[in-house]
């Protein structure tokens, strides 16, 4: 689904993303992981097209796409969280998720800001989610963890193909966390492509079909959560020491 080939991000002679290659195959749970400052978000702004890559390229189902702009990359099947929410306070939930689906880009400006037809699917996609009672909270009454599902929200109203996820755990409680991995593993079983970003690694190590380990910039890893879990390699980079000891 998506095949990232030798992507580099350079800011000035730091080496952010430094030739990296993976793969996340359609209708798996494919994890990106590392430690802090291994380049992983920074991979998924050059994915998004929310930051424009040094070199390398970028294909999502079979069409490069690292020309392209944002709206187009999302037009085309691939959306995606960050680690913060970026909500608008000052609209409600349901606002703010039709608000963030448009696709269209300067286009979208002479359709109504939420047509009935954006608003029935809203509604069924905070319905599937668990969350219709906040359909007309303002976005800065929300708990972390419901700004959360709210992103969740907006990522499905644009029908992907493939959901980028940016620490979708962090900051959340152990009860809503439960509730975001079911919400994940059901979208997942219903074909949605996931590639996610995470530091919690119980979850990865759960909910994963593969894992891509990055550090300093570069890919060092990939396999299933067992391989990845055993190699030498990563356990120094990101685990900090070998498998006896991490046992």
């Amino acid at each position: 689904m998506l095949e990232v080939k030798e992507l580099s991000k350079h800011f000035g002679g730091i080496k952010a993303v430094d030739n990296c290659s993976f793969v996340a195959e359609e209708g798996r749970i494919t994890a990106l992981i590392g430690p802090n400052g291994a380049g992983k978000t920074t991979a998924f702004n050059c994915i998004s097209r929310t930051m424009t890559p040094t070199s390398g390229e970028i294909w999502l189902d079979g069409e490069r796409i690292d020309q392209f702009r944002p709206h187009q990359i999302t037009a085309r099947g691939l959306s995606r969280t960050f680690q913060i929410s970026r909500n608008l306070a000052d609209m409600t939930v349901l606002e703010n998720i039709i608000c963030q689906s448009k696709t269209r880009g300067w286009k979208d400006l002479l359709k109504p800001a939420m047509s009935p037809d954006e608003i029935d699917k809203a509604i069924g996609i905070l319905d599937f989610l668990g969350i219709t009672r906040i359909a007309h909270e303002d976005g800065s009454n929300l708990s972390y963890g419901q700004k959360k599902l709210m992103d969740l929200a907006a990522l499905l109203m644009s029908d992907p193909k493939i959901i980028l996820l940016d620490e979708p755990a962090g900051g959340v409680n152990p009860t809503l966390l439960d509730e975001i991995v079911n919400h994940i593993r059901r979208l997942n079983e219903q074909g949605l492509t996931v590639l996610i970003v995470e530091h919690n690694m119980d979850l990865i190590m759960q909910l994963s079909d593969k894992v891509v380990v990055m550090a300093q910039g570069k890919v060092i890893a990939n396999g299933t959560p067992d391989e990845v879990q055993n190699d030498p390699e990563v356990l120094e980079a990101y685990l900090g020491g070998t498998s006896e000891n991490t046992e």
